[in-house]
């Protein structure tokens, strides 16, 4: 089979391991800080569940994220250009992060001494779950021998249908990351209020509310189910991640709920996958995130 291109992504697309591996996806890690001081890259040497964790018994801990560097970048560029591959990197929105910007620095780096490989650069307009099922579109179009100017053209029409739909535990880290405001934050925890969040174009939007935890899981199944009527599709006819940070039996129950509620909506449908969310989003949204990203197929459109 030939391959016109070879894959990069940072690391807030959030795949698993093994999918990475088999979709041969090459990741540049995003860096992880309890302190401020000392940072170490996620999923290599820092384990998810020890972040995690960490935040579960320390709910006062903040922990923060730096991008990729211009060099981790090139790092990985400069291995594929010796192969003599073109490549194409998606890169979290950069309304979120300064990581296509580093990836943007790299590819000028690499025009001095590969001027003959050509790099694309994608913005995702989105992270975690959402960027994770843009890739995997990418991946599709490439093992199915797309050009790499078919698939950016492709692409850059897709990207109008990916969501993210999701819900937190709690509203600290969205106050501590400056998206709500502390009236909003303490009454909130008060009232048992989760919110419900939609992440579109870059951009995080409310989607309503719910008392409780059951209610709002309830809520964002809905809003999934919303998505998919609105945009006339089943759910096979697009590419869905559901995206887990701790609790991975509430994400299996959180799983078979969807699964039974599609099923009744839409009829036979292929498995979903289940995904962690990684330490990039789970700084801002905490550990008991968890919800759907989704994007419709590119041989479907």
């Amino acid at each position: 089979m030939k391959k016109h291109f070879c894959i990069i992504s940072d690391g807030s697309c959030d795949l698993p391991d093994d999918m990475i591996k088999e979709k041969e996806i090459d990741i540049v890690h995003f860096l992880v800080s309890f302190d401020g001081r000392q940072y170490k890259k996620e999923g290599i040497e820092l384990n998810l569940n020890e972040f995690y964790q960490r935040m579960v018994d320390d709910p006062k801990t903040y922990p923060m994220t730096a991008a990729p560097s211009p060099q981790d970048f090139y790092t990985l560029f400069e291995r594929r250009a010796k192969e003599g591959l073109n490549i194409l990197c998606i890169c979290i929105s950069a309304k979120l992060s300064s990581s296509l910007q580093s990836a943007q620095i790299a590819k000028e780096m690499l025009k001095e001494t590969y001027p003959g490989v050509r790099v694309e650069i994608l913005n995702s307009l989105s992270c975690t779950l959402m960027q994770g099922a843009y890739v995997l579109e990418v991946c599709r179009m490439r093992d199915a021998e797309y050009t790499l100017d078919k698939t950016v053209e492709t692409m850059n029409k897709l990207i109008k249908t990916g969501r993210i739909l999701f819900t937190v535990g709690s509203l600290d880290y969205l106050y501590h990351g400056g998206r709500i405001g502390k009236v909003t934050s303490v009454a909130g925890a008060l009232l048992n209020v989760k919110p419900l969040i939609t992440l579109e174009d870059g951009e995080i939007h409310s989607s309503g509310i719910k008392r409780g935890r059951k209610n709002s899981l309830i809520g964002v199944i809905q809003l999934l189910i919303s998505y998919l009527e609105e945009a006339r599709c089943t759910p096979d006819d697009c590419t869905i991640l559901i995206g887990y940070c701790h609790n991975k039996n509430e994400a299996g129950n959180f799983r078979d709920m969807t699964m039974q509620r599609l099923k009744e909506r839409f009829g036979t449908l292929s498995p979903l996958p289940l995904c962690r969310i990684g330490a990039t989003i789970g700084v801002h949204a905490g550990p008991y995130s968890i919800g759907y990203g989704i994007i419709q197929r590119s041989d479907r459109i």
